[in-house]
């Protein structure tokens, strides 16, 4: 058996899990897969995030992930007409093509992809 880690799971913060849960899954994509008094999981395409119930804004504001994705154009032209209004992706410092989105609780997701050379 080898020592390994095979992927990692964020976990956000949310001051309401239903109002998560309404915008992953209308907005993002997301499936909901469980939703208690205290924690959300959604997911989408084999990644997953969970949500623990915070009362404090600021928990959230101050927190991001980043995830990998294949085409952030196609993240973009997705999450648009599902109603969102967003800056398309740009090209970063770091080589990586970058889609930002803020959930209603101020977490920012970074969807990104290896740019062109």
């Amino acid at each position: 058996m080898n020592a390994r880690i095979d992927s990692t799971i964020p976990v956000l913060a949310s001051l309401d899990l239903q109002e998560s849960a309404r915008f992953y899954t209308e907005r993002l994509g997301f499936t909901q897969e469980l939703i208690a008094d205290d924690y959300l999981i959604v997911s989408r395409d084999g990644a997953e995030i969970h949500f623990w119930l915070c009362d404090d804004r600021r928990i959230a504001e101050h927190t991001s992930c980043y995830l990998r994705v294949p085409s952030t154009q196609a993240l973009f032209e997705e999450f648009t007409a599902r109603g969102l209004e967003l800056a398309p992706p740009a090209v970063r410092p770091w080589r990586m093509k970058e889609l930002y989105v803020i959930d209603p609780h101020g977490n920012l997701l970074k969807l990104g992809e290896y740019a062109a050379a």
